[in-house]
């Protein structure tokens, strides 16, 4: 609820410093006071525009903080600060501050933390639901109305949306699926051409670096066709190097014995002859690997085009190839087996469609059922807010199927009809301002607060009733706010009225006075001894008699 609102520099508050609790309070003054401009200061904090205009003649800026304190945060409040990565400790208050330059401009902080004014404006109608002659949100928006039938009738909407979810993926799986099957069949021609051409073509993984390989070694053979060819005859034939060698070591080996010399030169003979073997058996494994022979190097060099040109055309890699044939037979098995998965997919879907039809039957019957009560206990309410001719009807229409969704196949709004015989039309195109207000308290208090913010305002709900009718609005409001110290309930009715003003557990005086040129408006909780003259003046007017006096007494203490 609100506890504390400051307000600085704000048209005709300088600086303002209120505290509140639960229960009813009540705000009362002279007509032309300043009670507007609270509710300006609060809805500027709220998210509302910033109008440059609000700022107090003289000053540079103005601002206004409002704090509010929970037993836990409100689920819509705790989400959005969650997916703002907000630092908020638990149990520590919710504080909001707005602060507006007089040359254009605002700033926004939650908790001394910067935001964006989009977030205060989302937080907004889970904090304070404000209720007034121009009332176009809280109960009259539409877009609510369900969620508040629902939880009046008690109805679990968690299991629809589960079932709906579950459709929802059912549906998906099989709108995917016959999409791909289609897709494939359009594709099953050009599909196994493309098989075709690449079984002919028989790709193998890393065929593509073996066939460069070897085409640069042939390439290189051709480079050293004319070196290999000399050195080869220099190796070969009988009178070689090699075969002098040879023979030199043959007849070396005749004579060896003859001195150690010679047997020392035959053994570096062998050695030379040994080496000379191996340089002439390297020299003919090299001639052989470059090789040069044009009809295998054009073969090697069509085969390597054939496999890029391929891959080029399937948009991947030479080694992708064989995987990308796969992927196509792959796809062609799909098309084969396609009609088997779609009848288990259609299955599933039928299946889900099935459960999340019935609970959402369930969800209607329901509806309608705590319709006709809820319009039984606003009708209820009517009469003594001097609505008696006026008519409360809960619509519970159901939707076509492409409509249907997480919250069930229904589409909720509550109408009226403030005459005998006039049609049914939504709350805000047929009540005026002050039946709209009595028609949002009598649905308030039918419902229970169900769905409503943690704190609610009602912005001269009494407008044009007396008597017992303001007396009925009252004792409603009071009831309503749950008045006492322990009340978790919060309500703040801006009044003129003395028997709303008597039901308060609060009492705040809102006045304007002024010193020369400067007007200020100021807000005092009063006393009791306070609180009984202001009732008193607002019984009788400028002058409060010992008459008037004598009649808040009696408001006072009838409650």
């Amino acid at each position: 609820m609100l506890t504390r609102l400051s307000i600085r520099n704000i048209v005709l508050i300088e600086a303002l410093d209120l505290e509140f609790a639960g229960g009813l309070g009540v705000l009362t003054g002279e007509t032309g006071a300043g009670k507007s401009i609270l509710l300006d200061a609060l809805g500027l904090v709220l998210g509302n525009r910033a109008d440059s205009g609000l700022v107090r003649a003289g000053e540079g800026r103005a601002s206004v903080t409002a704090s509010f304190e929970f037993g836990a945060l409100p689920e819509p409040v705790r989400s959005v600060i969650e997916d703002a990565e907000l630092e908020i400790e638990p149990g520590e208050p919710l504080i909001l501050k707005r602060q507006l330059k007089a040359d254009g401009g605002s700033k926004a902080f939650l908790n001394d933390q910067p935001v964006g004014v989009a977030l205060l404006r989302e937080i907004a109608p889970a904090l304070v639901e404000i209720h007034g002659q121009h009332d176009d949100r809280g109960l009259v928006n539409p877009r609510g109305h369900r969620a508040l039938l629902d939880r009046f009738a008690g109805g679990e909407v968690a299991g629809v949306e589960a079932a709906w979810k579950q459709w929802r993926v059912a549906r998906d799986a099989l709108d995917a699926a016959r999409a791909q099957v289609e897709k494939a069949a359009e594709d099953q021609d050009l599909l196994l051409a493309h098989l075709s051409e690449l079984n002919a073509l028989a790709p193998e993984e890393g065929e593509e670096g073996q066939l460069a390989m070897a085409r640069a070694d042939m390439q290189k053979g051709e480079k050293l066709t004319d070196d290999l060819a000399a050195l080869q005859h220099l190796w070969s034939g009988s009178d070689s190097a090699l075969a002098s060698l040879r023979g030199a070591a043959r007849r070396l080996d005749r004579i060896a014995g003859e001195h150690a010399l010679l047997a020392e030169a035959l053994a570096a003979l062998d050695r030379a002859v040994l080496e000379a073997g191996e340089a002439e058996d390297k020299l003919e494994r090299a001639a052989e690997a470059l090789s040069f022979d044009p009809a295998e190097l054009d073969r090697i060099e069509t085969r390597l085009f054939d496999l890029r040109a391929a891959a080029r055309k399937h948009g991947c890699q030479v080694d992708d190839l064989p995987a990308k044939m796969e992927e196509m037979r792959s796809a062609l098995d799909a098309i084969e087996g396609g009609t088997e998965h779609l009848s288990v997919l259609e299955k599933a879907a039928d299946k889900a469609a099935l459960t999340y039809r019935k609970q959402a039957e369930a969800l209607h019957d329901l509806r309608r059922s705590a319709a006709k009560r809820l319009d039984v206990a606003v009708a209820a309410e009517l009469a003594p807010l001097k609505l008696d001719a006026a008519r409360f009807q809960t619509s519970v229409v159901r939707l076509p199927e492409e409509r249907w969704g997480a919250q069930g196949m229904d589409a909720v709004e509550f109408l009226i009809s403030t005459n005998p015989g006039a049609d049914f039309a939504p709350l805000a195109k047929i009540a005026s301002g002050g039946e709209l207000s009595r028609f949002i308290l009598a649905l308030k208090v039918a419902l229970a607060e169900e769905g409503g913010a943690a704190t609610v305002i009602f912005d001269e709900i009494d407008r044009g009733v007396g008597g017992a009718v303001a007396s009925a609005i009252g004792e409603r409001l009071a009831r309503l706010a749950g008045n006492g110290a322990q009340s978790s309930g919060q309500l703040l009715a801006v009044t003129h009225s003395p028997q709303v003003a008597a039901r308060g557990a609060r009492h705040y005086m809102i006045a304007k006075s002024s010193e020369g040129t400067v007007t200020r408006t100021s807000v005092t909780q009063l006393d009791d001894s306070a609180r009984k003259e202001e009732i008193a003046r607002m019984l009788s007017g400028a002058e409060v008699t010992d008459e008037a006096r004598a009649q808040a007494d009696r408001l006072l203490e009838g409650v």
